[in-house]
């Protein structure tokens, strides 16, 4: 009876988990092991060469300048587009937690650049810094927008931040509006009643509670930020001057163009292994503020 029964449990998994966990492994796991078994091998695209040679590629990685320094560059980009993504999306949810009129049109406005593609996107902010910013500049004395942003390597820097963290701006801003409708009324109320301060509300009562829509959000942005391509390629192109190459962007030249896959695969290895040393280390932290508070 009770081989039967577990019979039958492993075929209704099959029928409704089968599909899922096959196009899992066909998307993400097999594609992993074999790229990283290409990093071991000197593999040609086009003659189809291929031998392996140890850890030739990974010495490589260490060795290529260009790459260690586009990924100090990823890090300050990560930075700056999570800490302004997420203090825009916090405060923006908490204005749209307030019961006021038309909140449910200005989240749906929020959140629609969400939607847009990158490659979309990039266009998008890429006329707005090289010709509508630079004409208003011009037009009404403004001196920081009368050149375009993208020629200059310390304003593209933030050209790109600000195009990344307009687009996750909304999409975080959602889970932290959920998070915000699990704080109860009653300990809000009563903080009111004893006359805290709004500032004080926020700080003493609504952090301490949002905390995992923080750990949320901070891993999302975190990963979608790391993993930037398409905005980097339509905005900037790498430039000026190659100055806002982010690693992804990188890693497709050194692939794909200097026909160095193992190397290429190499580093996209290494900077999976960043991204999730730095995802898992914020998240124990914060997980454990969340225990501690």
């Amino acid at each position: 009876m009770n081989k039967k029964l577990s019979l039958k449990n492993a075929g209704t998994f099959l029928v409704f988990g089968g599909p899922s966990i096959f196009a899992f492994a066909a998307v993400v796991i097999i594609p992993f092991i074999v790229g990283l078994f290409l990093t071991f091998t000197n593999w040609d695209v086009r003659t189809g060469d291929s031998s392996l040679i140890g850890f030739t590629n990974y010495l490589e990685v260490f060795r290529d300048k260009v790459f260690l320094q586009q990924l100090w560059f990823t890090l300050k980009y990560v930075f700056f587009t999570v800490v302004i993504a997420n203090v825009f999306a916090f405060f923006i949810a908490l204005a749209l937690t307030r019961g006021g009129r038309g909140e449910q049109w200005l989240r749906t406005g929020f959140f629609t650049p969400n939607l847009v593609g990158g490659i979309v996107l990039g266009y998008l902010w890429q006329t707005l810094f090289s010709q509508v910013l630079p004409y208003l500049g011009a037009k009404y004395g403004w001196e920081l927008f009368q050149t375009s942003w993208l020629t200059n390597t310390g304003t593209a820097f933030w050209a790109l931040i600000i195009a990344t963290a307009w687009q996750l701006v909304g999409y975080l801003m959602i889970i932290y509006i959920a998070g915000f409708t699990g704080v109860p009324n009653d300990v809000l109320e009563a903080a009111s009643i004893d006359g805290a301060g709004r500032t004080s509300v926020i700080r003493r009562i609504i952090l301490p509670l949002t905390v995992p829509a923080i750990v949320i959000c901070i891993f999302i942005s975190l990963s979608r930020s790391f993993l930037t391509y398409d905005i980097n390629l339509a905005l900037t192109k790498g430039g000026p001057f190659n100055s806002t190459e982010l690693a992804t962007y990188h890693i497709v030249q050194k692939a794909f163009l200097s026909n160095q896959y193992g190397v290429g695969q190499a580093e996209a290895v290494v900077l999976f292994a960043v991204v999730a040393i730095i995802a898992l280390t914020q998240s124990y932290l914060l997980k454990k503020l969340e225990v501690e508070s």
